[in-house]
Order: structure tokens, then C-alpha cells, then sequence
């Protein structure tokens, strides 16, 4: 059992960081504030090999592990949470076509996405289907050698920038057994977007409804068999709820850092923030629990890759702990700067309001206690 990182994994960490700190932290702040998908900075991302982390190489994926993705969006979430979430999204829609689409899917997207040429969404979530996906109603019926889908898709991340879209839809009856996996393009008649959801955090990635109004696809579209859906969706989301919980911790390790710093420089009563005891025994709690959260969150990591019956449970207790984790010492982080947290000034405000998300999103923490459950009190 070993907990240090390998020196792959320390070249890969050291190269996140610096980009996090040269290419997204400087900008993070004019991105929010003005809602700015950062298309370029995207695409140099992927120059890293950080648009497709866990896709094969063959078609210019990096080919790592969920623990070296683990590393790198904890690392990218430090310069903006909320574009290593959306390249989180985009990493996890590339992987299941990676892993469940024909060579053909494969050879015709993943290039393009792997590079970021061009963006990728996730489409599960509907008006009507939050955390019950398995009820979700976007149907596709049957049309000879084509689909034909109706439906609309909610809280898109992407929502009308992507150009790629990896849908779950009804293909057979209710239930989670009847669901598929497509692809649909941009330009493909009968697809069409809401307007832009105007969001607490978040601002960096575009978001909107996505709507399928005859929107007619090729079945060589489809990921996976009919009826396979709904364990691909599952699938992708072990691993992104181990992306989201990295980002969390990012976001709260760096502020974590930066409320040191601010301790050390601010004096009340003649004294250093930091030289007070009862101050430096919530820095102390702060770190502890950042710790044990990424600890746990690189074993699930280590099992989601090695495909373990524990695998989506050890997921969902690992995102549940570092999300909420997470939040936790952000908000801490902006209690401990007193009325400079709340300004727009110091960074910590717009953290803590791109991580509380994160305990909604990619299934809420109420879902994630309903799969821990569900596994420890099952025959």
C-alpha cells in the first residue's frame, strides 16, 4: 500500500498546476463575471493531452488512469473550478464513447474531441428526470436505419457551444432497461437549445436545455446496444463524480492556501490573525479533512479502474465526502477573511459559489447516501 505519487503522477500534477496558475487563474475572474466560455484556453489544454485523459491513445487520447485524472483536475480546479468542471464533462462523454462505440464512433469523434477541435456534452438529466434518470421520456423511435428523438435534455453543460452531444433515450419500455446511448451532432435538424441558463457559479461554461424536436440520426449513432444506456450513463458518472470531487478539492486547497497567507498579514487586537489558537485549530481541521477527502478519493480512483464490485459505491462515498468537503472549507475559508471573502476582490467568493454545485450535480449527495444505502443493506 503505497500513498506517494509516482513520478509520471508528479510530472503530470507540476504541469496542471502551471497551467492552472498561467493560463486559467488570471483570467478566471474577467471569465465570471462576464460569462466567457475560454474556447483557446480550452484547446491548449488539450494540447496537454487534457481532452481526453482516459481515452485510448490510438485515436490521440492520453490513455491514463482515474487517479492520474484525479490529480490533474484537483490541479486545474485551483486556477477555475469551473472550467476544470467542464473539462471534466467533456473527458467523461469522450470515455464513453471511447469505451461502449463502434471503431467507426470511435475514429469519427474522438480526434476532434480529444484535441478539443470540437466539445463534447453529457445529456442525461431532464426537465421531468433529475435524480430518477431511469424515468427520463426524450424518446427514440424506431425509423428503419435512423432514429427518430424527441425529448428535451436539462441543465446541459455545453447546451448549444458543444458539437457533440452523447444522449441517453428511450428505446424500449420504462424503466432503466430500456434506455440507449446516441450520439447527435450540432446542425442535425430538429436539434435546438434554450436560453442560456443564468447560474450562482458556474459562469464559465455555457448552459442550457437541450431540445429534440424529429431530430432524425443514423443508427451506426448508437453507443453501445439498445437497452445498454442507462449502465453507460451509470459508468461515465463513477468516474465524473471522482472528477468533481477532485475539482472541490482544488478549489478548497488553494483556498485553504490563500487564507494562511491572509492570516499571516492580518493583525486584529495588535496580534497576527494566525497566532490565535482557536483560529489555527480550524486551519488545522481544515487541512485534516481535505486530506482523509482526497485520500479516499484515489482509492476510488484505484477501483473504479480496476472495474471493483465496490467500485460505484466507494464512487459515491468518495463524492459525497470530497464535495461536501470540499464546500465546507471554502466556506470556512471565507469566514476566515471576514468582510474581505465576500468582495469580489479576493477570489474566495466566487470558489465558494462554483463549488456548491458539486453537491448537486452528477447525481445530488442525497442520491449518493441512497447507493451507499442501497449496497449495505442489500441480501
Amino acid at each position: 500500500m503505497d500513498f506517494s505519487l509516482s513520478e509520471d503522477q508528479r510530472a503530470f500534477q507540476d504541469m496542471a498546476a502551471a497551467f492552472a496558475r498561467d493560463e486559467m487563474e488570471p483570467y478566471a475572474r474577467e471569465w465570471d463575471e462576464n460569462s466567457l466560455f475560454p474556447v483557446d484556453t480550452l484547446r491548449k489544454a488539450a494540447e496537454l493531452g487534457f481532452g481526453g485523459i482516459y481515452v485510448r491513445e490510438d485515436v490521440g487520447g492520453s490513455g491514463l488512469t482515474r487517479t492520474d485524472a484525479a490529480i490533474i483536475f484537483e490541479e486545474l480546479a485551483k486556477g477555475c473550478t469551473s472550467t476544470a468542471a467542464y473539462i471534466s464533462i467533456h473527458n467523461m462523454a469522450a470515455w464513453m464513447i471511447d469505451t461502449y462505440g463502434s471503431e467507426e464512433l470511435r475514429q469519427k469523434y474522438l480526434p476532434d474531441l480529444c484535441s478539443m477541435k470540437k466539445f463534447a456534452s453529457y445529456c442525461l438529466t431532464e426537465p421531468g428526470a433529475g435524480s430518477d434518470a431511469a424515468s427520463l421520456r426524450t424518446k427514440a423511435t424506431d425509423d428503419g436505419d435512423h432514429y427518430i428523438l424527441n425529448g428535451s435534455k436539462a441543465f446541459i453543460s455545453g447546451g448549444g457551444a458543444s458539437d457533440v452531444y452523447v444522449v441517453m433515450v428511450r428505446t424500449g419500455g420504462d424503466g432503466p432497461k430500456g434506455i440507449s446511448c446516441v450520439v447527435v451532432e450540432e446542425g442535425t435538424p430538429g436539434l435546438s437549445f434554450g436560453a442560456q441558463e443564468i447560474k450562482l457559479g458556474w459562469k464559465s461554461q455555457p448552459t442550457a436545455q437541450v431540445n429534440f424536436q424529429d431530430c432524425r440520426i443514423p443508427k451506426t449513432n448508437r453507443v453501445g446496444a439498445e437497452g445498454e444506456g442507462f449502465k453507460i450513463a451509470m459508468a461515465g458518472l463513477d468516474g465524473g463524480r471522482l472528477n468533481i470531487g477532485a475539482c472541490s478539492l482544488g478549489a478548497a486547497q488553494t483556498c485553504l492556501e490563500r487564507t494562511i497567507i491572509y492570516m499571516k498579514d492580518r493583525k486584529q487586537f495588535g496580534r497576527a490573525l494566525a497566532e490565535f489558537q482557536a483560529l489555527q485549530f480550524r486551519l488545522a481541521d481544515m487541512a485534516t479533512e481535505l486530506e482523509a477527502a482526497r485520500l479516499f478519493l484515489h482509492k476510488a480512483a484505484m477501483l473504479v479502474d480496476a472495474k471493483a464490485p465496490t467500485a460505484t459505491t466507494t464512487a459515491a462515498m468518495a463524492k459525497r465526502l470530497a464535495t461536501d468537503t470540499g464546500f465546507k472549507v471554502v466556506n470556512e475559508a471565507l469566514q476566515l477573511h471576514g468582510g474581505y471573502g465576500y468582495l469580489r476582490d479576493y477570489p474566495i467568493e466566487r470558489y465558494l459559489r462554483d463549488v456548491r454545485v458539486h453537491q448537486i450535480l452528477e447525481g445530488t449527495n442525497e442520491i449518493m447516501r441512497l447507493i451507499i444505502a442501497r449496497d449495505l443493506l442489500k441480501d
